[in-house]
């Protein structure tokens, strides 16, 4: 055998055993898995990581997803209990648990859960009214999730949610609803309008009467101080007063005057007395009237004096420096005016 047979042999020896290593050896990524098939038969399942299989005898399927997956669904058209058709999109979140099954038990799992969440669903909300439809969204999701799972279940899926992503009734309806919402919004807001309005006047009703109450004790709370301060100052004043009195008379009755003086005290007091508005009435004493009489007697005999006296002067004789009282008990001095 020459060299070259021998180094062509070895290298295609070489190739064999590369080919075969590498048609040998199966690295899975993290959340897959492969279907080994032997002689187009199913032989086992490769899980992730690095993996043996025979060359030539065993087929490696197309990997497998193990995570979860979302899957949204266009619009479908599902008709209520009172006849009116209505659009709704769903979102179903779905996980293979079994690669085999999802593999042998179903050609496309993906169509299969479309096609049974769309006859689930016109099941579910074909025995539902329009309003019950609109306000029972998590019923509904969760009756499909529960006839999705159990009918997925020998498929190797397991369904962990669905979703209705909307629910849009027909454009009439949709009038109809808004113009009955809007209706109900406006009574609610005259409702609540009237409500407000009550309130406030029954509140401004008590905030009035509170400060009319308030002002009336404020009020008889300031005539009874004024009331006081008034009596208070009376007092006061009558204690001043009668102070003044006591201290005069007492010393009017130390100086011990005659009634003559007293009489001409009280005439040059007259004219103060009279300034005051208030003075209906004076008072005399009886002692200040007999002096006052003796005061005109005094007056009486000296006018008779000077009477006398004119008449001596107008003979051309001296005026007499004395005259008799009117008594006789004795003479007058004249006094002057």
């Amino acid at each position: 055998m020459s060299p070259l047979v021998g180094t062509v042999l070895l290298v295609v020896f070489i190739a064999l055993v590369v080919l075969v290593i590498s048609r040998s050896i199966r690295i899975v990524p993290q959340a897959t898995a492969g279907i080994v098939e032997r002689f187009g038969r199913y032989h086992r399942t490769l899980n992730a990581g690095l993996n043996m299989v025979t060359p030539f005898v065993d087929r490696l399927r197309p990997l497998i997803d193990l995570r979860e997956q979302v899957v949204s669904f266009p619009p479908q058209p599902v008709i209520t209990r009172d006849n009116l058709v209505v659009g709704i999109d769903t979102v179903i979140y779905f996980q293979v648990t079994d690669p085999k099954a999802a593999t042998y038990e179903i050609a496309s799992y993906v169509a299969a859960v479309e096609q049974l969440t769309v006859t689930t669903l016109r099941n579910v909300v074909g025995g539902m009214d329009l309003e019950t439809t609109l306000t029972s969204r998590d019923k509904i999701n969760s009756e499909l999730r529960k006839e999705l799972d159990e009918a997925t279940g020998r498929w190797g899926l397991r369904v962990s949610r669905v979703e209705l992503k909307a629910i849009e009734p027909p454009a009439s309806i949709q009038g109809s609803m808004e113009k009955q919402m809007r209706a109900d919004r406006d009574k609610r807001a005259a409702i609540l309008s009237a409500e407000g309005a009550k309130q406030s006047a029954i509140l401004t009703a008590e905030g009035e009467r509170q400060a009319a109450v308030l002002r009336a004790r404020g009020e008889a709370e300031a005539t009874v101080v004024r009331a006081d301060a008034e009596a208070t100052a009376q007092a006061t004043r009558a204690r001043g007063e009668a102070q003044a009195i006591a201290t005069v008379f007492q010393a009017i009755h130390e100086g011990n005057p005659d009634q003559r003086l007293l009489a001409y005290k009280y005439l040059e007091m007259l004219p103060e007395i009279a300034q005051g508005g208030a003075n209906k009435l004076w008072i005399v004493p009886s002692e200040l009237g007999k002096a006052l009489e003796g005061f005109g007697g005094l007056f009486n005999n000296a006018n008779a004096n000077d009477t006398a006296t004119d008449a001596v002067r107008s003979r051309g004789g001296d005026p007499p420096d004395a005259l008799p009282s009117s008594d006789g008990a004795g003479s007058i001095t004249r006094l002057p005016l």
